[in-house]
C-alpha cells in the first residue's frame, strides 16, 4: 500500500502541473438559460417594481414594437417607461434570476436593445448579489450600465459580464431612470456559465483516486480464503 500511496502522490503533483494547461480546455458549465418564449412560465424569477409610484411590471415582448433577435417574435422579455405609474415618476424595475451555484470564473451574457425614438434614453444596471436572496438591497455588486449618459443599443447587441465568485448567487437587471425620458427596452437570452477553478478539478481526482485505493483494499481484504485475528 505504501508504493500505491507513492504512485497517488505523484500523479497528483503531475496532475497539478498539468492543469494550468489544461484548464484552456475546460468546457463551462450552463447553469441558466432562459428565452422568455412564455414569461407566465418563468420558474423562479423574481420581478420587483419598486418605482415611485409603482406601474407596470415586467412583460412579454412586444413584436409591434421591435422582434425579438431568434425565435417567435415576441419571444423575449420587456419594460417600458410606464414601470412608474402613468409614465411619470421614478422608475426601478428589477428582474432577477433564478439562484444559481458558481464554481469559478462565470459569465453572463444576453441580448437587449431599446426602441428607436429620439429624444428618450433608458438606462439598464446588472448587477449581482451572492446568496440566494431577493432583497434589491443586497444586489451591491455592479457588472455593468447600459444607457444613462451613452446611448442605449437601437438594435439586439450581446452583452457578456465575468464575475469569479464559488457559491449560490443571483444576477439582476435593473430598468431604473426618470419615467418621463424612458422608453421601452428588451432582454432576450440570458445564459450564465460558470467554469470550475483547476484546484476543483486536481481535488475531484485525487478523491477519485483515493477511492479507487480503498476500494481495491476492500477487495483485496474479501478475498476467499483471507481472514485475520485479533
Amino acid at each position: 500500500m505504501k508504493l500505491a500511496h507513492k504512485l497517488l502522490a505523484m500523479a497528483a503533483i503531475a496532475m497539478a502541473a498539468a492543469l494550468p494547461a489544461a484548464s484552456h480546455a475546460i468546457e463551462p458549465i450552463v447553469v441558466l438559460n432562459e428565452n422568455f418564449n412564455d414569461i407566465s412560465t418563468l420558474n423562479n424569477w423574481a420581478l420587483i417594481n419598486k418605482s415611485i409610484p409603482p406601474g407596470q411590471s415586467w412583460s412579454q415582448g412586444n413584436a409591434g414594437v421591435f422582434p425579438a433577435p431568434s425565435g417567435p417574435a415576441s419571444s423575449y422579455i420587456a419594460a417600458n417607461f410606464l414601470s412608474a405609474q402613468n409614465g411619470m415618476g421614478s422608475i426601478d424595475n428589477w428582474l432577477i434570476t433564478p439562484v444559481v451555484t458558481l464554481i469559478g470564473p462565470s459569465e453572463l451574457s444576453f441580448f437587449t436593445r431599446s426602441a428607436s425614438a429620439s429624444g428618450f434614453g433608458d438606462t439598464l444596471e446588472v448587477r449581482f448579489s451572492p446568496g440566494s436572496g431577493t432583497d434589491t438591497g443586497s444586489f451591491n455588486t455592479v457588472l455593468g450600465v447600459l444607457g444613462g449618459i451613452s446611448a442605449f443599443p437601437t438594435v439586439w447587441q450581446q452583452v457578456i459580464s465575468s464575475l469569479d465568485h464559488e457559491g449560490q448567487g443571483r444576477f439582476a437587471f435593473r430598468y431604473a431612470g426618470d419615467a418621463s425620458a424612458a422608453n421601452y427596452i428588451g432582454i432576450d437570452a440570458v445564459v450564465v456559465t460558470t467554469v470550475p477553478e483547476p484546484g476543483t478539478y486536481l481535488m475531484l481526482l485525487v478523491g477519485l483516486g483515493s477511492l479507487a485505493l480503498l476500494r481495491r483494499r476492500q477487495l483485496t481484504m474479501n478475498k476467499p480464503g483471507r481472514f485475520s485475528t485479533c
